[in-house]
């Protein structure tokens, strides 16, 4: 029978499955780019509302801030393309600053990269709901359980496997695009017929405040730092070039082409239909000047807006825009569910972070990476109220700290690759060296890849510093306070691994070895548990053996020494007397002694321990075997031996019971207990 486990991940999968999880081109481009496409529903609505808080006249600056951010984005996708060809292992930015620009840079990068993950599945679970409540407003109150409630479900599919997730998303993905394409197009139709669409929020003035010239800077630069919004989700595809099918490195730069290809039509056309549909969208809703609804009424997106003018409001068309948009923005969350437990695995192959990242779960994939990313995404939603303005803020600072150092590194690998002997006296047109499935370089292709990260690099600092200026006292302070928080966690963790790698590391001084071999059983009531124990015992043949009770109740103690006899065991029973209830420390006090008489000897002590099928069941058992076992083992020399005893609940788990069934005993017959006692000459034998 399956278990719940099973119904929701699926069967377990073996290794040689790995390859049948690998993605083709066409379902790689929605599980990688559905996060990039996504950020073209949201980031034109961002641009434009930190314009429309300086009044609509600013608005005229959008189509040169939209320009620059067309002009970055092209830039950002080149540059991967090329991290792309000389990285293709799946570490990204932080394998690419870690090996040219140092430890500290790459642990940057990744703790960068690690916020801005966490933040992606925030923000798009958050852009998504609000869409949601834009088509259906009533829904409004339960904004945050919807968010969470998408996480969960965006954790379970992903933990059925790439190949499982990668499907389920992809319609939604292709949909939304082919939606918002056919949106544009029919827009872009209406505007040439001499019919162009018109917002309703575009009845709406604004009530704008007397800016200063220093200020009026600072509005362009921070519109600008909102669009760049749309350039999360680029270097999703460089950190999963593992998840490809063969020929991955091909296969990666076209998916990355492609996706930087179809999210800069989709945001120049989201763009100038908000601009000619005249779309109003203010920060605070109240501040539209004759929308009586603002106080009470959810404010419609940028998208919905569009839609409503083009298609007309409640509209067959504009319900599968919400709809698409929607789902499309949830489901970007996809891309991070991805890129997390990758990174997570890499993190954890160099020691910075803990080896369960590494692991891969049932269904082939890193599932605690994923169970991860899902409870600190669904934690920040909780304390953010699912705010899409509040939240949004603390996005895009980490994409440009890992887009910033990433180029820099490569710009530094190619001017290593340069010096290299095969390239410092080849000619232009000689190859250099093959990198994975992609043809040999030449010193001029090298040059030019050279160009097009040191490019990128100085475009990503300088956006980077204005996002900072811009974003840092509304909220993107936080990101600079998680950031050296999870650097230092790292180096810890990294630090820890070291120190235990160096202390268990095999050295010439160090020798084993022991002059004796004597066990115990620890015996608490005479049950059968205990007889199986004192069965495993007798039948490992240690050189000496003996069952050691703890006496805490003088009357408990003289009922297991009458069971004892009458269970016909012959094996010495030691009562050990404890006047203060603890049932370690005179064990612990009993072996010390013991070493200190008989030298270096090896003592096992036997302990039973029950196996249950329920969680709640835990609870209930196994309190002082623990305890005890924990205290044990710190003594030297002592290695402790769980011997299990299967409850009946353990057939949920393996369908069998410790429990023995004689046929005395389903006749009724009395039985004489078979006599217990060290095999004789064990000794010897050893």
């Amino acid at each position: 029978m399956k278990s719940p486990k099973n119904w929701i991940i699926g069967d377990k999968l073996p290794t040689e499955k790995l390859e049948g999880q690998l993605l083709p081109k066409r379902v790689a481009l929605p599980v990688f780019a559905s996060d990039a496409l996504s950020s073209v529903a949201y980031a034109p609505q961002e641009l434009l509302m930190v314009l429309t808080a300086g009044g609509l006249a600013f608005l005229a600056f959008a189509p040169w801030i939209a320009l620059a951010v067309v002009v970055l984005l092209a830039t950002v996708a080149l540059s991967y393309r090329q991290l792309i060809r000389a990285y293709p292992s799946g570490g990204g930015d932080y394998e690419v600053a870690h090996k040219n620009l140092g430890e500290k840079a790459g642990l940057v990068v990744a703790s960068a990269l690690l916020v801005d993950y966490v933040m992606t599945v925030v923000v798009s679970v958050a852009s998504g709901v609000d869409n949601i409540i834009s088509a259906f407003p009533d829904l409004n109150p339960w904004r945050v359980e919807i968010a969470v409630l998408f996480v969960i479900l965006l954790a379970a599919v992903n933990l059925r496997g790439v190949s499982e997730s990668g499907k389920a998303f992809a319609v939604p993905t292709y949909l939304f695009a082919a939606s918002v394409l056919i949106l544009i197009g029919t827009g872009l139709v209406q505007i040439l017929m001499g019919n162009p669409p018109v917002a309703e929020s575009a009845a709406y003035g604004v009530e704008a405040e007397p800016i200063a010239q220093a200020a009026f800077v600072l509005l362009l630069l921070r519109s600008f730092a909102s669009g760049c919004s749309a350039l999360t989700g680029v270097e999703a595809v460089a950190n999963g070039v593992p998840a490809f099918r063969r020929p991955k490195v091909r296969n990666a730069q076209k998916t990355l082409m492609l996706m930087a290809g179809i999210a800069i039509v989709l945001f120049v056309g989201l763009t100038t239909l908000a601009l000619v549909s005249n779309v109003h969208y203010a920060e605070n809703p109240c501040d539209l000047i004759g929308w009586e609804e603002c106080a009470t009424a959810p404010q419609p997106s940028l998208i919905a807006q569009i839609a409503a003018a083009v298609f007309g409001n409640g509209s067959i068309p504009f319900y599968v825009i919400q709809v698409a948009a929607a789902l499309v923005l949830l489901l970007a969350a996809n891309t991070a569910f991805n890129g997390f437990p990758l990174l997570g695995s890499v993190l954890a192959r160099d020691g910075y972070a803990p080896k369960s990242l590494s692991t891969r779960g049932d269904r082939l994939i890193y599932s605690n990476g994923v169970i991860l990313l899902a409870l600190a995404a669904a934690t920040i939603l909780v304390i953010f109220q699912a705010n899409l303005t509040l939240l949004i803020q603390l996005y895009i600072i980490g994409v440009f700290v890992s887009f910033t150092l990433g180029q820099s590194g490569m710009v530094r690998h190619w001017l290593r690759l340069l010096k290299a002997p095969e390239h410092t006296h080849a000619k232009r047109g000689r190859p250099g060296p093959a990198d994975d499935d992609q043809r040999p370089m030449t010193r001029g292709a090298i040059y030019r890849a050279l160009s097009i990260n040191l490019f990128g690099a100085t475009l990503t600092a300088v956006v980077l510093v204005v996002v900072t200026i811009t974003k840092f006292t509304h909220g993107a302070w936080m990101v600079f306070l998680m950031m050296p928080i999870l650097f230092i966690l790292m180096m810890g963790v990294h630090r820890y691994y070291r120190d235990v790698e160096k202390e268990v590391e095999v050295d010439p001084t160090t020798t084993f070895g022991s002059t004796g071999d004597h066990a115990i059983v620890l015996v608490g009531r005479m049950q059968k548990p205990t007889l199986k124990a004192l069965d495993y015992a007798i039948a490992a043949k240690h050189v000496s053996l003996e069952a050691v009770h703890v006496s805490i109740d003088d009357e408990l103690t003289k009922q297991l020494k009458r069971d004892w006899v009458k269970q016909n065991i012959h094996v010495k029973l030691r009562i050990l007397s404890s006047p203060y209830r603890d049932l370690s420390y005179p064990l612990i006090q009993y072996i010390k002694q013991r070493r200190e008489e008989h030298g270096s000897e090896v003592v096992t002590v036997y302990m039973p321990q029950f196996i249950v099928g329920h969680w709640w069941e835990s609870l209930l058992h196994n309190h002082k075997a623990r305890r005890i076992q924990q205290k044990v083992m710190l003594v030297h020399g002592v290695t402790v031996a769980l011997v299990p005893w299967l409850l009946d609940s353990s057939d949920l788990l393996y369908g069998r019971r410790s429990r023995p069934l004689p046929g005395q005993d389903r006749r009724g017959e009395p039985v004489r207990p078979p006599a217990r006692k060290p095999i004789q000459g064990a000794s010897a034998k050893r």
